[in-house]
Order: C-alpha cells, then structure tokens, then sequence
C-alpha cells in the first residue's frame, strides 16, 4: 500500500504528516498499525455532505499546509471542503491508475481546475490523464513510485533460504512471479509456456507468490487447477509471502501482466538485480529497458513469453549482464529516498 509507505517516508524527514482515510478500511487500520496520525470518515449514503463539512473543519482546525490525494474519487471531497473552509492551500493529487471514463464535463472541469498539480506514476498514466480529465499536460508531472533499494538489495539475499524450504536445488533455475491471482496478471499464460518449456529442460522450477483478492477464490482455483491440467509438479503456489525474500530464490523473474500502471513488484524484482522477463503493456515500458535490463515480450502472446524465458534459461551470461543493469536502473530511477525528495522540493516550491 504504498500512500503508508509515501506517509512514513515523509515523516522521515521530520514534515508534519496526518493521513485522511474511510473509517474501519484497510487504510485506516496499516495507518493505526504503522503510528500514523489518521482522521477517519464516513462517506456512505447521507454521510457523505457530513464528510465534506468534517474535512473542511479538519483543515482549517489544523492549518496544513498542503493537501495532498491519492485517488481521484477523492477530490470530489476535498475540492468542496477547501472551497466550504475558504482555504487556498495547495491541493496535489497523485494518480495511480488509468481510467478510460471521459471527464470533462462541466462539473469535472470545476473540480480539476481547483487542482495546483497532478503526478502520474507512469507515461502510460499521463497519457491516460491528458485523454481523460481536462487536465492540462503543463499540470501533470511524471512522478514514479519508488522503492528502498537498500532493502530490496542483493547485498542482503539470502538464496538458500526459501531455496531450501522448497527443496529447490543449486542446479535447478527457478522462475517466479509476484502478484494477485487475479485476472489480467498473466497467470494463464506463463503455466502455459512452462509447460512448453518443460518439455524442453528438466532443472526448472516455477514460484508462484500471491493469493487471491476478495471475491476471487474461484479465480485462483481455476488457475490451480490449469497448473494441474498442464501436468506442472515442478510448480509452487507460494500464497502470500513478504516478496523480498521470495525474490531471492529467483533466478528470473515473471511479470506477464496484460496491463499496470506501473508494477511494483516488477521495481522490487529489478531492484534485487534479478533478470526478467515482461510484457511490453502500460507502465512497465518505464521500467524496462528491452535487451539490456530485461527482455519484453509480446502482451498476452504466451508463445512469445516462451520463447523469451528460454533465452534467458539457456544464457546464463545474459543473466548476469541483465542483473547489474537492473539493479542500476532502479537505483537511478525510482529509489524511493530520491523520489521522496523531489515530492519535498515541489511542497516547498508552492507554499
């Protein structure tokens, strides 16, 4: 959840921060986990005119000096409360997905005009802003989300560790991936090319992190059962495990999402030097750099991811030249201490 993630980082820097989420949400509670300051608020049914007044009181009872947003829907709160309070502060928002609903009607035009500037967390992102909200290109900035390259760091791996709870032996190259099961990440298609490349080299393993979001058990049995179909006994569904450590046991990595904002995992994966193998869709084309961190493969063609990860299972030296590149690129471009400065120098420039 990466708005606790931004909150603790600027806490770090000694900013004064309070989060402003729905109350009893999972938000609310890593907030209270985490010792985060939170105002928590109703905005169900009738509530929702008491939520304005009440984060209109909030903010000018607590006199920020910014205001900053993580979801769009959110402004249809906050651009009311501000107006209802009379303040003038500046009002950030951060957008951390696509929509392909058009909003430049005239009530989208009033809320986005209160806006001072908008952060897409990719191109693919911005783009999707410049086509959706009225948003001018001038207002919005490219704004990755980052990630603590001294945590995710091949300097504190630990191979052996998950290497031995899955009886994964030196000589055999295993291949994860990190994600929800859920529709649209891609699970389909790599147990299909592991099938196929099954076939072809018998030192393969195959790590699947992650589990179901609510409401999808049905999905992830399906996907099981798909594993089961293709006759997979070298495959583990790890269910949900801290990512860091699962990454160590890679030797390559899986992102065969048909379409992210961005993919933080896939930032984490890079980050711990691993060599992967992605989709060429949405944001990851920020992240990647095709033949020298990664290789990128044709979105949704299964046929294509095969034959990439054979590329890198057969080369063992292009491993290892993709693992310093990616470790690199990371650390230049989306370590979340820089990042979490850059957000501080745009505070500072309009208060």
């Amino acid at each position: 959840m990466f708005t606790i993630t931004a909150v603790r980082q600027l806490l770090k820097y000694n900013l004064e921060v309070e989060l402003l989420c729905i109350d009893n949400s999972t938000m609310h509670k890593k907030a209270i986990e985490a010792g985060i300051v939170v105002h928590a608020i109703n905005i169900s049914g009738y509530s929702k005119l008491s939520a304005v007044s009440k984060i209109a009181a909030l903010i000018k009872n607590r006199k920020f000096n910014v205001v900053h947003s993580q979801a769009s829907k959110d402004l249809w709160f906050l651009v009311p409360a501000l107006k209802f309070c009379g303040s003038r502060i500046p009002l950030f928002f951060t957008k951390q997905v696509q929509s392909y609903i058009i909003k430049k009607d005239f009530l989208h035009r009033a809320i986005y005009k209160r806006v001072t500037l908008a952060f897409a967390i990719s191109n693919a992102v911005k783009e999707n802003m410049i086509f959706s909200t009225p948003l001018l290109p001038s207002k919005i900035q490219l704004l990755y989300n980052g990630v603590d390259t001294e945590i995710f760091s091949p300097s504190t791996a630990d191979r052996t560790k998950i290497r031995g709870e899955f009886g994964f032996s030196e000589r055999e190259i295993v291949c994860g991936m990190v994600a929800r099961l859920s529709p649209g990440k891609g699970h389909e298609d790599l147990l299909w090319a592991a099938s196929v490349l099954n076939k072809k080299y018998d030192n393969l393993k195959f790590l699947i992190v992650g589990e179901a979001s609510y409401g999808e058990d049905s999905y992830a049995d399906s996907i099981k059962k798909l594993a089961q179909n293709y006759g997979l006994h070298n495959i583990i569904f790890a269910g949900f495990r801290e990512s860091k450590e699962m990454f160590d046991a890679m030797d390559i990595f899986v992102f065969p999402s048909h379409g992210e904002a961005l993919g933080i995992a896939l930032i984490e994966a890079l980050s711990m030097g691993k060599p992967a193998v992605a989709s060429n869709e949405g944001g990851v084309l920020d992240i990647v750099v095709n033949n020298e961190t990664s290789l990128l493969f044709e979105n949704k063609n299964k046929e294509d991811l095969a034959k990439k990860l054979e590329i890198l299972i057969k080369d063992d030296s292009l491993r290892t030249r993709f693992a310093a590149a990616s470790r690199k690129r990371i650390i230049e471009n989306f370590d979340l201490e820089e990042l979490t400065k850059r957000v501080i120098d745009i505070y500072t420039s309009f208060v």
